[in-house]
């Protein structure tokens, strides 16, 4: 299937909120939409494994239309995960139900990446399948919404590489910062230019956002951070433009999640290489405005609890009039501070959904 020619697009809310231009609602899309809360979602992964379902275009395909026919959603997201990346250089990743991702060998010592990381991969080749999902996905969306590609950030993969699983300190991977550092620079420079050309491929398959994943920050200190993670987001960032720019591609918008990075926060703003920031749940609404300060051509995106959509209709309706005072209903996109929880109710997904929409509209209109 081609990756020109694609339907033309009905909605471009959120592209045009990407740009910095007028908007008559705020748009929203709703980290992790498309998976484990969806009932027709759990009747695939009874019968797929979720690396099977990643793998397999019309199957990915698939899950990712499954909330935009629901819901009345302003963009897509690609069903795939930031840990292809690590499989796509030579580890075994496993998803274990109801435990998360797994690492049967992770890396254990700098010799490991001599022997356990594969350094001659593309990300062409190897994650092909993910841009035949994409490609796909454009295609039969048909236009109903821009479709979002994404990866995880450096730091954030190579922490999974060496926990080997889920964890609340990172302190085998924060082992590495302190007692390998040139070996940590290394990894982290691997996995940066794996990242650069994984974005870059899912743009040129018809990628029209993307947003970049730094998740662990909360376990680095302000200096790690500056020194193991900020460098590497703003290399990735340049980097896909420049390769963009070298093969004749669109640059398309570019969004950073980097949670619970509060210190780091202002520069990324300062930067001016992202186009919009999404923040989580606990960034304040002085934290805002001053982002907004920063840099006043800075779309940002957030930052609604996830736990809120357990309250009543009323309550959560509350929520999002509070969270659209705070910041506004331009050059912002409507989200969750994080993503979706499994056990969450169809219905108030709805709720958040439409009310973003209409309470944003309604203040539109008195403005």
């Amino acid at each position: 299937m081609s990756s020109t020619n694609f339907p033309p697009l009905k909605n471009d809310l959120i592209l045009r909120v990407c740009r910095g231009e007028s908007v008559e609602r705020v748009p929203i899309w709703i980290m992790r939409q498309a998976g484990r809360y969806l009932p027709e979602y759990k009747v695939i992964s009874s019968q797929h494994s979720f690396f099977e379902v990643c793998r397999t275009p019309s199957l990915a395909c698939e899950v990712t239309l499954q909330p935009v026919r629901r819901f009345d959603l302003d963009a897509a997201i690609i069903f795939s995960d930031i840990l292809v990346i690590p499989q796509a250089l030579g580890m075994q990743v496993e998803m274990i139900a109801n435990e998360g991702p797994c690492f049967p060998q992770p890396l254990k010592t700098p010799e490991d990446l001599n022997t356990k990381i594969d350094r001659t991969r593309k990300a062409s080749e190897e994650l092909k399948y993910v841009y035949e999902a994409i490609t796909l996905t454009r295609h039969t969306l048909d236009g109903q919404c821009p479709l979002i590609g994404f990866t995880g950030a450096p730091w954030t993969l190579m922490s999974y590489m060496i926990e080997g699983k889920a964890s609340t300190t990172m302190s085998k991977a924060k082992r590495w910062l302190y007692s390998y550092e040139n070996e940590s620079h290394d990894l982290l420079t691997v996995l940066a230019n794996f990242t650069i050309d994984h974005l870059v491929e899912q743009i040129a398959a018809g990628a029209q956002i993307v947003q970049l994943f730094e998740s662990h920050c909360a376990c680095l200190t302000p200096d790690l951070f500056n020194r193991f993670s900020l460098p590497y987001l703003c290399q990735i960032a340049k980097g896909v433009r420049e390769k963009l720019a070298q093969r004749e591609i669109p640059s398309v918008p570019f969004i950073l999640f980097a949670k619970d990075a509060h210190f780091g926060l202002h520069d990324l703003a300062k930067s001016g290489l992202f186009d919009v920031i999404s923040l989580d749940w606990t960034i304040t609404p002085s934290t805002i405005r001053s982002l907004r300060d920063e840099n006043s051509t800075l779309t940002l995106q957030g930052n609604l609890d996830p736990c809120a959509l357990y309250s009543s209709k009323e309550n959560l309706e509350k929520f999002v009039q509070e969270m659209l005072e705070v910041f506004g209903t331009q050059q912002y996109i409507a989200n969750l501070g994080h993503g979706i929880y499994p056990d969450m109710s169809v219905d108030n997904v709805q709720w958040f959904i439409d009310a973003v929409h209409l309470i944003s509209q309604e203040m539109n209109k008195n403005k």
